[in-house]
């Protein structure tokens, strides 16, 4: 076969493969509102990464609090700004376990709203959800409150609280609930910040933090289960 027959194979199978990935894409997308191309195209190629997490082991690790180790400051004596800019004090979730995760609108994990609106509705009123949406990996959350409130109910049907745009890593300006997740002087044990959007911590029914889930655990997955259980 001579090279210029292979180049023309070569390009051909591109064409076909791009035809192909643009279907699919536009299949995944086809209740998608206000999105744009690099949101629809992450939104499908979602379970992919997920995939790849698995056979990688990236961003897979989880934390477990062996000793159940009673945190310094207490967890119900915090509160933050949600959203549509009402204080939510702590204290009201005594009782429940509670998921609380990192997000962002532009990133490979997105689709992760998904599985926590579905975790949401699988436990009820056993386990709150809190979204801490943040701009810090990649600038890939550059939306106001509103957009993203408008972006979760659109897209991903969210019901669960979403809680005002903040700063999650380490530093002076971390969201304070942030600063007790990752400071063991403050939960007792964990020193983990967020590696990257959609790292999950999950807190008992007591306000001890028992679990960090790594961005690429699934909130479907066994493990987050087996810890909600």
């Amino acid at each position: 076969m001579s090279k210029k027959r292979k180049i023309r194979n070569f390009a051909l199978v591109l064409i076909l493969v791009f035809i192909v990935f643009t279907g699919y894409v536009m299949i995944v997308n086809l209740n998608s509102k206000n999105m744009t191309v690099r949101q629809k195209i992450l939104k499908a190629i979602y379970p992919a990464l997920l995939g790849f997490g698995k056979l990688t082991g990236k961003n897979q690790s989880v934390l477990v609090n062996k000793n159940n180790t009673k945190p310094p400051q207490d967890f119900y004596s915090l509160a933050t700004t949600m959203n549509n800019g009402i204080n939510f004090s702590f204290a009201s979730l005594k009782g429940k376990k509670v998921m609380l995760v990192n997000t962002a609108s532009d990133c490979g994990y997105t689709g992760q709203y998904e599985a926590l609106e579905e975790l949401y509705k699988k436990f009820g009123e056993k386990l709150m959800i809190l979204a801490f949406p943040a701009n810090d990996f990649k600038e890939q959350e550059k939306g106001t409150d509103k957009d993203i409130a408008e972006f979760c109910k659109m897209n991903y049907g969210v019901t669960f609280p979403i809680a005002s745009k903040s700063t999650v890593i380490k530093g002076n300006e971390q969201n304070e609930i942030f600063k007790w997740l990752s400071d063991k002087s403050r939960n007792g044990w964990n020193e983990q910040a967020p590696k990257w959007n959609f790292s999950k911590y999950l807190v008992n029914e007591q306000g001890l933090l028992t679990h960090y889930f790594d961005p690429a655990v699934s909130p479907m997955s066994e493990e987050v289960a087996d810890a909600i259980k």
